[in-house]
């Protein structure tokens, strides 16, 4: 039992340092953060964009939903639950308007901040031709192109980002329990490994979206170290849980995955693809890479 409790604390310092390195590669590189540079340069930022978004969407559907129905139909039967009405699903559904209802809330109170405030920016620095407001945020090439091009000015909105990062981050938390709760040394590290590799490409992903949403860049580190921290926060709490001999708290943790889903599923269907999808030039190319990273993630998940 000492040598499995030496190897889950390996784990856990294993799983921060990574995480904290492929986080802080986005975020402190300036190539990642600039916004004025060449076509070119804009292009290949907006593909590494379109990557995390199939990133994220295969993370939603192959990974984080999977998880929880798993994890929900196994205590929904021990404790003997039958029921006609679909209560998985409808825990996560409660997690996605959970997170519209909250985002209204917030965009209804700035719409009643002022006048001025309606007709200007929410985040006036941003010059990468996507604003953030309600206002005519458009940007000189797109009043010189003489076309409708249609865009979304709330998509990589700080507050979208932010959910995106707490979603993220109770997932984690789940991933590490699911190591800390382990009773076998082969089997820490064999999950170990999956979620470094899992947690390496999604966190470089988040940094890429709080980058791109205008976050203050001090907010950016301050995400990317609490992240960094929540699958070492799940480990110790497995931990815990196995030396205090607890079986308790199960259900609560499945129910605590559904909304973690729902609100995922927001994020990916209402924030990340839209935004790539809805801005003008190269579609198909901005296809072809949410595929790429959709089957990088798939392939992983496959290969176990």
């Amino acid at each position: 039992m000492e040598y499995l409790l030496e190897v889950k604390i390996v784990a856990l310092f294993g799983l921060l340092f990574l995480t904290l390195l492929f986080g802080f590669i986005p975020a402190r590189v300036r190539w990642f953060r600039d916004t004025n540079g060449t076509e070119t340069h804009r292009t290949f930022l907006s593909l590494i964009s379109c990557f995390a978004g199939g990133v994220f969407l295969a993370a939603c559907l192959l990974d984080i939903i999977p998880d929880y129905l798993s994890d929900i139909s196994t205590e929904l039967d021990a404790r003997m639950v039958e029921t006609s009405f679909p209560l998985p699903e409808f825990i996560m559904a409660s997690g996605f308007f959970m997170v519209l209802i909250l985002e209204k809330m917030v965009l209804n109170c700035r719409e009643m901040g002022g006048a001025v405030e309606e007709r200007a920016p929410l985040i006036p620095e941003s010059r990468n031709g996507h604003g953030h407001g309600h206002g005519p945020a458009t940007s000189p090439d797109l009043e010189s192109s003489g076309h409708h091009v249609h865009v979304d000015f709330q998509a990589h909105s700080p507050f979208r980002s932010f959910m995106l990062f707490l979603s993220l981050s109770l997932h984690s938390v789940f991933e590490g329990l699911a190591i800390g709760l382990q009773n076998t040394d082969s089997k820490v590290l064999e999950i170990c490994i999956a979620i470094l590799v899992h947690k390496s490409i999604i966190v470089f992903s988040l940094s890429v979206k709080l980058v791109q949403s205008a976050v203050r860049p001090g907010w950016v580190a301050a995400y990317i170290m609490v992240f960094a921290m929540m699958s070492p926060l799940g480990i110790a709490i497995g931990i815990s849980v196995i030396e205090a001999q607890l079986a308790s708290g199960a259900l609560l943790q499945a129910i605590l995955e559904g909304l973690a889903s729902g609100t995922f599923v927001y994020i990916t269907f209402m924030e990340i693809l839209p935004h790539e999808l809805n801005s003008a030039g190269k579609q198909l190319l901005k296809v072809l890479f949410i595929i790429l990273g959709f089957s990088i993630m798939a392939a992983l998940t496959f290969l176990g």
